[in-house]
Parts: structure tokens; sequence; C-alpha cells
């Protein structure tokens, strides 16, 4: 079997003059030197400015190896240090070079070439678009002169698999870590935290965790941070709030500080939240509620990692990474003018919806042990279930009759309830039959609560769906109740989109009332034969 390699002729390492080339390491030329390895044919990569270089390296290949073919390629890089074009040329040469690993063994020359080009053929070899092996080379003894030594690296060897199975168990422990240690058995929840897990360890860019409330999305943004503690990624401190705290002028000091004499009652200089979190994690929950200022502030802060403090003309550097929280869809607080567009691109960059528990009823028992184990660890009682009384109250908490509005808030809370009145802390169905009958009366009221703006339209089909209304946020459901009441007493679609926007139709030089109203309307999958008269 012929013996071919493949490499980048080095700029630097593989150059020489006329009188002292032949008294330097050069690796390209040291690989045709070596006495047990004989080489056939040498592909030899170069960039247009090495034209000549590659020429002299191919004629001293002829003159200590003459057996050796050589083949020149022009490698066209406009910046050999781009990962990302350099990795695509060199993929367009394994693409269109006809390989016969039946009749030839390729190695890969990795000591030439820049660190990008290197880790580039790297990662052809790995992936095997280039069928071949590594070939690394080094120089010879200080002192000496010679073809230096060289060592064959396959990929495939079986002794790499300890490595592969160091790395797999790493992130099977980082993806337990990030559900609290719990077995979790949805597959689409299971899938959803190993792709976190990736993106949390490999990018530092903004995170959005989307979710209905109690469905864990505070407890994941700090498991994460925890994570990239522990790989020493994140040196500073985890700093959270909860944007819908932040209200009026108290929101820009909060987030961004403030220097003393600023606003009447800034008696001291105050550093803020975003300062506080340089080097470290902000977790901005429920950021859809923070004001249209301080949304521009904060997408400022995050592109540029700077920002100007309330009343301070000096600006302060914050480098931190930021994991947005909220349970409302953005995209339409954007349409509403709630949210700020160009923010809202900024960091949705990598989105991670949570389900909510009624989603994941094949989670509730592991997530039962998890609470039974956790109220244990702190009020240093064991705390259990009775045979009856666990399959009983799975039974309810498993079955449709368990919306679980709260989530995982709620499942919490009820075994708290129900340890606290257990004798001493053994659970017995006594105790889950009363929890279920309160469950039950606080969901019930809860769905009455939430109907109220629909009682006057009652021939609304959708609206007996409470899964359909309570996707709905509270602000929409009020504002379209308004607007359904408004389209069952007008004549048409026009006619009810100039009452409804009676007042904006003014700034248009072409109201389009009706298809305003239409567009409204399609957001809740409605048309005007559903609710006109």
């Amino acid at each position: 079997m012929r013996t071919v390699v493949i490499g980048i002729v080095g700029t630097v390492i593989d150059s020489g003059s006329a009188e002292d080339r032949w008294q330097k390491w050069r690796p390209t030329i040291g690989i045709c030197q070596q006495e047990e390895l004989l080489i056939d044919r040498i592909e030899l990569l170069h960039e247009a400015r090495d034209i000549g270089l590659a020429g002299q390296v191919a004629a001293d290949i002829g003159i200590v190896s003459p057996e050796t073919e050589v083949r020149m390629h022009l490698l066209e890089l406009d910046d050999p240090w781009d990962f990302d074009h350099v990795f695509t040329r060199l993929l367009d040469f394994s693409q269109n070079y006809s390989f016969r690993p039946e009749d030839e063994r390729y190695l890969l020359h990795i000591t030439t070439g820049t660190h990008v080009e290197q880790i580039c053929l790297f990662l052809l070899a790995e992936s095997r678009h280039i069928p071949g092996q590594l070939l690394q080379t080094s120089p010879p003894p200080r002192n000496t002169i010679g073809a230096g030594r060289y060592r064959i690296i396959d990929l495939d060897l079986s002794r790499y698999d300890a490595l592969a199975t160091r790395f797999h168990r790493q992130q099977r422990e980082a993806r337990s870590f990030l559900k609290s240690g719990i077995e979790t058995r949805n597959v689409r929840f299971n899938e959803l935290i190993e792709k976190i897990e990736t993106v949390s360890i490999a990018s530092t860019a903004p995170l959005l965790i989307t979710g209905p409330t109690g469905a864990g999305k505070s407890q994941l943004a700090r498991k994460i941070y925890e994570l990239k503690r522990q790989r020493g990624q994140l040196p500073g401190d985890m700093v959270e709030v909860n944007c819908a705290t932040l209200r009026g002028d108290q929101a820009m000091s909060a987030l961004f500080g403030h220097v003393k004499g600023s606003f009447t009652g800034a008696t001291g200089p105050r550093p803020g939240l975003l300062k506080s979190a340089h080097g470290g994690l902000l977790f901005l929950d429920e950021i859809g509620e923070l004001g249209l200022d301080e949304q521009a502030m904060l997408l400022r802060a995050i592109e540029q990692k700077r920002f100007l403090p309330v009343g301070s003309d000096k600006e302060v550097e914050s480098d931190f990474q930021l994991i947005g929280g909220t349970n409302c869809d953005l995209k339409d607080c954007v349409e509403q003018k709630r949210f700020r567009e160009d923010l809202l691109a900024r960091i949705n960059l990598w989105t991670f919806c949570l389900p909510g528990l009624r989603d994941r009823r094949e989670d509730i028992e592991p997530n039962l042990d998890y609470e039974l184990e956790r109220l244990t660890a702190s009020q240093g009682r064991k705390i259990t279930l009775n045979k009856e009384a666990r399959q009983r109250f799975l039974a309810f908490a498993e079955s449709p009759a368990a919306t679980w509005n709260a989530n995982f808030r709620d499942l919490n809370a009820a075994v708290i309830r129900m340890a606290t009145l257990a004798p001493s802390g053994r659970i017995t169905v006594n105790e889950v039959e009363a929890e279920i009958e309160r469950l039950q009366d606080a969901w019930s009221h809860s769905r009455a609560s939430r109907r109220s703006p629909a009682s006057a339209l009652p021939q609304l089909n959708f609206l007996s769906s409470d899964e359909q209304w309570d996707a709905i946020d509270p602000f929409d459901q009020f504002q379209l109740a308004h607007v359904l009441e408004v389209c069952q007493s007008s004549r048409s679609l026009s006619d009810a989109g100039r009452k409804l926007f009676a007042v904006s139709r003014l700034d248009k030089k072409i109201p389009n009332d009706a298809d305003r109203l239409r567009k409204y309307l399609a957001r809740f999958n409605l048309t005007w034969k559903d609710v006109g008269e």
C-alpha cells in the first residue's frame, strides 16, 4: 500500500537560504528523510504568497527522496487565522480529492501551517472527511542536524476510548447536575437539558429561558451558573433580580447604579446590579417587565460591556453573561411596542422553553421523591409516604384532573403541607386525600377567576377550553374580551376597526382599520366570522 502525506508548507520553519537551509530542521523535508517511513507522494498545500517556497521544498524533496512524488496545490486563503474560512477551504480540498483508501494510506502532517490550519486538519481527520491518520514531527536533539522525529496518531485506536469515556461521563454528570440529580423521564425535557448543557459550556452569549410560572427557570439559571463556575468560566458572582419588582425611577438606579446627588435621596453612590455581576452571571427574571428606557441601556451594556450610571458622565465597565427569563411571548410584546425588537434579537440567540409540569406528567414521581428528600434534609427528620398514600397521590397527580397551575411550586407546597400534617413524618392516605381536595378547590377558583373577562361572551367555544384560555396572558385576556365585545356590537370588520383604533388611525395617511383588526384577531386564531354578528 502506498503512503501519501497531506500537509501545508511551513512559511517559516520550511524556509531557508541557499547557504543554511541544509543546516536547519525543516519538517516537510524531514518527513522524507525518515529511514523507517517511505513516502510515495506528498500533497503539498500552499498559499499564493508561498509558491516560491513550495517550489523550493519540492525540489529539495527530490534531492533527499527522489522516489517521492510532490504535487502542489494552491490554497486560496484570505485570512489563515479565520477558522470558518480556513475550514471551508480545507473541506473543499478534501471533497475534491480522489481518495483511494483501499490502495493508499494517508497521513495528515499537523506540524506546519497556522494553529488554525492544524486544528482544521485534525477535525477533518476526526470526522473522516479525510480518511487518514495524523502525522506529527519534531526537531532532532539540540545541536544536532537530522530528520528529526515523527509520530503517527490513529484517532481510531482503542487506547483513546478511555478519554472518550471520561468525556461522556462528565457530560452525563453535568446534565444530571442541571436537573438537580432528578432522574427525569420526559424525552423532550431530557433532550432540552442536553442542548442547554452543550450551549452553557461552549458559549458566553446571552440565554433566554421561557416557560410558565413555576416551571423552574430560576433554579435552572442558578444551576447553569454553578456548572460554569465549576468549569472555571465565571469567576464572579450570580446576581438575580425579578424585573417585575423594578418600577419607576428606581429601576435605572437598581440596574445601572447612580452617583451621589444624582437625584433626591441619592446620599451616596450605588454600584448597581450590572456592576455587581462583573465577571459573573446576571439573571433577569421576567425580563419582559423591564421599561423601554432600561431595555435600551441593557442592550448597550450587553453589546459594549459599558454603561452610564444615573447622573454620571463617566462610563462603567462590566463583563457578565446574561440569562433572561420570561413567561410571556416576547415577540408579542415587540408587536405591542412593550419590548424592543433589537434587544430581543440580541438575547434570543439561544432560547430554551421549559415545559410546565402538566406537560411532564411522567416526571412527577421522580420530582416527588426529590421534594421528599429535600424536605427531609431541611427538617432533619425522615419524610415518607406509605405505599397506599403514594399510589393515591400519583394516581391523582398524573391524571388530567391535576392541572398544576403553578407547576413545581404547587408540587412543593403540596409536599410541605402533607408532611407538616403527617404524624411522625409518615404521610398517609388521609393527608393525601385532604391535599387533593385542597388543590382541586384552589385550581377551581383559579379557573373561575381567569375566565371572568369572557363571562359576557359564552357563545365563543374557544374560551371554554382551559388550555387555550390559560395560554393567554391576563393582560391580553381583558384586552381581547373588550375587542370581542366591540366586534359583537359592530356592523362590519371596518366599523369595529374604526371604533377600536379611533385615535391611532388619525396619524395614518391611509388608515387600514380592517386589516389591523384582522391581524389582531389572527393572533388568537380568530376571524371576523368567528366574532362578528
